[in-house]
């Protein structure tokens, strides 16, 4: 079972990035074309070749390392460092002879393309399958064990969530959001014994959070409503009824489902219940031989418990829609790597190779199946444009400071500047890949 899950792990991380990959060399690939360009090789993935074939000028082909890939224009010095053909004149046909402005085009259309392909995917993801949404006033509160981290972040049981950072939310599900768990300042806003208290989260916050990750889960704010019961089973002796709510187990609090289970589990001979029932409190007595004997009940689906709303978008909404989330998406990104590079929170704990892509790209198709995979592509897709912009030789963005050089001085940096910038560019990256893969396995075993 393990190999096959890993099997599932890697087939989907390469779907994603394969498709992500595909869709960022297709945009360089376009630009220089509408420019007249030449493309002399597009592959997804890099050597050794798998398979491949020439059509025209280009040769395309897709490699055995499904790492990324490249668009090799003519004239233009790129990752292979290739400085043969830039000893002669500029030919009509490539990069080099054509206007700084149509190189910075063709330079971030790959970024370009990758933020366009995710909003298609928010916007056809939110016409598809609209949102569902759990209003805030209908989750009365949230249980909260002790040794818990929402506990030593100062939550309790009973504490009603009402906003995130000084602003109320709608759904309860925007309490998590990448968003708001993300800002420079994350804070809570919860009613506790009908006043309202601010909880603020500390300056390692994110990284107290990778390390523990339960926090606050939808689980937490279930109430203890029974759905159906066992014919036979303890409960159906002591007489509990679907649509019933636990209110108590034996004089102590049990009106939340973990709450309520933990209770259960450890019950062993005669219990009461305190229940709730058509507005009414009723006690019941049952017995349990042992306490691994199962009280025989099952929670209530989640949709009657709150007044659950699935709205349905219309082609204009999907796309308000869509192009929102991509904007939200954006920008929690960049607050994340702004709170890397300033020390907010700790490299080791937040940054993630593909290793950690694989896993959560896993997770996201299991837990909402192709949803959950187009949704996480589309945010893999956010983030390549936006790790491809950094000022790094080698990558687009590298690329793209030098041009804005030359369009600001009018002149073109010498070959031996660029090539030295493209070296330690390559050196750069290299050492933030090994980094990165030995901190992924350091995470796996640790």
């Amino acid at each position: 079972m393990e190999l096959l899950s890993l099997g599932q792990t890697i087939l989907i991380f390469v779907a994603a990035l394969f498709i992500l990959v595909f869709v960022h060399e297709l945009g360089h690939y376009f630009a220089a074309k509408a420019f007249g360009m030449r493309v002399e090789k597009f592959s997804i993935g890099f050597p050794p070749k798998i398979l491949g074939f020439t059509r025209g000028d280009t040769e395309y082909s897709i490699g055995a390392t499904p790492l990324g890939g490249f668009v090799k224009v003519s004239g233009m010095l790129d990752e292979s460092m290739d400085t043969d053909s830039l000893e002669t004149e500029p030919q009509p046909w490539e990069y080099r002879s054509r206007p700084v402005w149509q190189r910075m085009v063709v330079i971030t259309a790959g970024v370009i393309f990758n933020m366009i392909f995710a909003a298609l995917i928010y916007i056809g993801v939110a016409f598809s399958s609209g949102e569902t949404i759990i209003p805030t006033a209908s989750v009365e509160g949230i249980f909260v064990e002790e040794e818990t981290l929402a506990y030593d972040l100062g939550f309790r049981t009973d504490d009603q969530l009402i906003a995130v950072n000084g602003q109320e939310v709608e759904d309860f599900q925007a309490f998590l959001s990448p968003s708001a768990l993300s800002a420079s300042q994350v804070s809570y806003d919860v009613i506790r014994q009908g006043e309202r208290v601010t909880l603020t989260m500390p300056s390692d916050f994110l990284d107290q959070l990778s390390e523990r990750p339960e926090f606050i889960t939808a689980d937490m704010a279930l109430p203890s409503m029974i759905g159906s019961i066992n014919p036979g089973s303890p409960a159906d002796k002591a007489g509990l009824k679907p649509g019933d709510k636990v209110l108590e187990i034996n004089g102590q609090s049990a009106q939340y489902w973990t709450q309520f289970t933990n209770q259960i589990q450890a019950t062993e001979g005669e219990f009461t219940l305190l229940i709730e029932r058509d507005g009414e409190q009723e006690l019941l007595q049952g017995v349990k031989e042992s306490a691994s004997d199962p009280l025989g009940v099952y929670i209530m689906d989640v949709s009657q418990m709150f007044d659950i709303e699935r709205r349905r978008y219309s082609a204009g909404e999907a796309l308000v829609a869509g192009v929102g989330l991509t904007g939200e998406t954006t920008t929690t990104i960049l607050q994340g790597l702004r709170q890397l590079f300033t020390g907010q929170v700790s490299v080791r704990n937040n940054l993630g190779g593909p290793i950690a892509i694989a896993s959560v790209a896993k997770q996201a198709t299991d837990s909402a199946g192709w949803i959950g995979f187009w949704n996480i592509t589309a945010f893999l897709s956010i983030t390549l444009a936006i790790m491809n912009m950094l000022p790094i030789p080698v990558l687009d963005g590298g690329h793209f400071v030098f041009l804005l050089y030359e369009a600001i001085t009018r002149r073109e940096p010498s070959l031996t500047v660029r090539m030295w910038a493209q070296q330690i560019g390559f050196y750069i990256l290299i050492v933030a890949m090994i980094f990165i893969f030995s901190n992924d396995i350091l995470r796996l075993l640790g």
